[in-house]
């Protein structure tokens, strides 16, 4: 959820600086910097939440913690690659096939019941998935916009 109003919030401030101070509306830009302020966001868990982030993973995945550190420096790097022209659009598709690989892991912790901010195992469970799975798509969705098509 929190990730989500970042991303809204970041985007709706700058929607309408944009309009204020360039005389338009630039979705694109701003979709593209509300991303970048997501991920860096979410990328903080990553290193503030590890114990928990690591419970996400199934057992068969080896050196937990350093794949948790690991996917928290991949999204700065693609919060940084969407700034970049030269960059930005196969940074989006390597964000797009990321929020795909990195999903199972989400549906793992739903199963599980995982509060990966607690690091136990009391977690909402599987109606989670009733949040997590629109919101991924809305971020693939959101990264093609911005970044590819846009």
């Amino acid at each position: 959820m929190k990730p989500l109003l970042v991303l809204l919030s970041v985007f709706s401030v700058l929607l309408f600086a944009t309009k204020i101070f360039r005389g338009n509306y630039d979705f694109a830009s701003s979709g593209r910097i509300a991303m970048s302020v997501m991920l860096v966001f979410t990328a903080v868990a990553h290193f503030t939440f590890t114990k928990g982030m690591t419970m996400m993973l199934p057992d068969f995945i080896p050196y937990k913690t350093t794949v948790v550190y690991l996917t928290g420096i991949i999204e700065i790097v693609a919060a940084v690659g969407l700034f970049i022209p030269s960059l930005r659009i196969v940074t989006a598709w390597l964000l797009i096939a990321f929020f795909l690989l990195i999903f199972p892991a989400n549906i793992f912790a739903a199963i599980n019941h995982i509060d990966y901010q607690k690091g136990t195992s009391d977690g909402n469970g599987l109606t989670y998935l009733w949040f997590r799975i629109p919101l991924q798509i809305l971020f693939i969705v959101w990264t093609y916009l911005s970044a590819i098509k846009g």
